[in-house]
């Protein structure tokens, strides 16, 4: 509907990062930074070019607050939810726009309507209001101020370099988890390019047997909703964001070890 000339250059393999180097600066570019179903995270940004004529679109959802983005004048919009990393609300997010985000919104007019909720600017300027607090429709209160308390939580915790190194804590627990047993695996083949935070892993266990473990941990009320994207390979997510504590997820792989002997005597495990 929006008549846009597309250019996929996607990984068509769950736990792989597209060909970053096919990306073309003359075009916008809209890419996720952290891919929580598949457990892969774009490792820098050197592959956009400074110089570049179309704008970069970045989705910062379950990174934003986890990882270093850095520097931020690679990325020309950045969007990403409550939700993730703070814990809060989701169908609420944030919209921050570069220099030359605006300027591309003043100097480009549609050609289709535009929903009154989707308008950025008025006579060919941004409506800085929207940015200052003013709202079209009134979202919840109670969002707004959980999540004002999440910002305070994390301040208290010493801020956004305190985040980014309690998440990478967390993803050592499990990544030394991985390194001393033989029969799990993160999906994401490349250590630059896994997630700290949607940390997939598989298992060397058929497919019936990854349910069955995952129902046992679930009965133990040990692990809720851990498996793996349903399209995904059988397997596990765990969230290693900054509202986990890494001795819960250290008591989680003892689960998870337990739980893997018990389910792989029940009948032989198929390799990887």
């Amino acid at each position: 509907q929006l008549k846009l000339e597309v250019h996929d250059i996607g990984a068509s393999t769950y736990g792989e990062l597209p060909d970053l180097s096919k990306t073309n600066p003359a075009h916008d570019i809209v890419f996720t930074f952290n891919g929580t179903t598949s457990g892969v995270r774009v490792p820098n940004l050197d592959w956009i070019k400074d110089d570049r004529e179309g704008l970069v679109m970045c989705d910062a959802t379950s990174a934003i607050f986890a990882m270093d983005m850095a520097p931020w004048h690679k990325m020309d919009v950045i969007t990403y939810s409550w939700q993730k990393v703070l814990g809060g609300e989701g169908a609420h997010g944030m919209l921050i726009l570069g220099p030359r985000a605006v300027q591309r919104l003043e100097s480009f007019t549609p050609d289709r309507a535009l929903p009154k909720i989707f308008r950025l600017t008025k006579d060919g300027k941004l409506i800085k209001d929207i940015f200052e607090g003013a709202t079209i429709n009134t979202p919840s209160m109670l969002c707004v101020e959980d999540y004002l308390d999440a910002l305070t939580w994390a301040r208290g915790l010493g801020g956004l370099d305190a985040l980014v190194a309690k998440s990478k804590a967390n993803f050592a627990v499990v990544e030394a988890f991985v390194s001393e047993h033989s029969w799990i695996d993160f999906l994401a083949k490349e250590e630059a390019t896994r997630s700290n935070t949607g940390v997939c892993l598989t298992l060397d266990l058929s497919g019936d047997q990854v349910k069955a473990l995952q129902k046992l941990l679930e009965k133990e009320n040990v692990a809720v909703d851990i498996g793996a994207y349903r399209t995904a390979p059988a397997g596990l997510r765990i969230w290693c964001g900054a509202t986990v504590e890494k001795d819960d997820l250290a008591h989680l792989m003892e689960w998870l070890e337990w739980a893997y002997v018990v389910v792989s005597s029940d009948g032989p495990a198929t390799s990887k």
